[in-house]
């Protein structure tokens, strides 16, 4: 009789568990629905608010979002910067991946014709305190400024001996490949739609 007891108290203690972690995954997914708008909208301002540093004397006013489908088939928003004067100027297109602790999201700015970076931002990361999370500093970032965009970056540890390369940042050498990773991507992705938009009369 004790055991039957003693077996309906687990039974009804499993119940109750599986009862509070359902309310408190539910709680969670009801907080991150309502803010999910907010964290979106934030990062808008945030792209915008960066596009005159990613591409040089662009007017974030004059700003065009345009729609582009990648190579991969996949669709996604990239902005076109133009100048006071209405010139066409660069793109700023968003990228993201696997960092060394968690997802990683960047916008990377190229000039009018795709050919070359003019820039890099970090958008959102949580990668190691003090170490990886430095690839949000403007000394590592200002390193992607001015690299090729028609071929693949290269990580190195060294002072970089190629124009492609680019000098990882001291004990967090995953961070600082995942950061080039997911600009090559981006690149492989986009690289191509955007010189054809740029090429036709209704990009320019």
């Amino acid at each position: 009789m004790a055991g039957a007891t003693k077996k309906g108290n687990y039974i009804s203690q499993a119940w109750l568990v599986i009862l509070l972690g359902l309310l408190y995954g539910g709680a969670l997914a009801a907080v991150q629905t309502t803010l999910s708008g907010q964290i979106e909208a934030n990062k808008k301002a945030e792209t915008y608010a960066v596009i005159p540093d990613l591409v040089s004397d662009a007017d974030a006013g004059q700003t065009q979002e345009r729609m582009v489908t990648g190579e991969n088939g996949k669709e996604s928003r990239v902005y076109q910067g133009f100048g006071s004067d209405g010139s066409h100027l660069g793109w700023v297109l968003p990228g993201d991946g696997s960092g060394f602790a968690d997802k990683i999201e960047l916008l990377v700015g190229l000039d009018a014709e795709a050919a070359r970076i003019t820039g890099m931002y970090v958008l959102n990361q949580k990668e190691t305190p003090g170490l990886g999370d430095y690839i949000t500093s403007a000394g590592f970032q200002e390193r992607f400024r001015d690299k090729p965009a028609d071929q693949p970056l290269a990580v190195v540890k060294t002072d970089p001996s190629a124009e492609n390369e680019v000098r990882a940042l001291t004990g967090a050498t995953i961070s600082s490949e995942s950061v080039a990773g997911i600009i090559n991507q981006a690149l492989a992705n986009y690289r191509a739609p955007l010189q054809q938009m740029a090429a036709s009369p209704a990009g320019k």
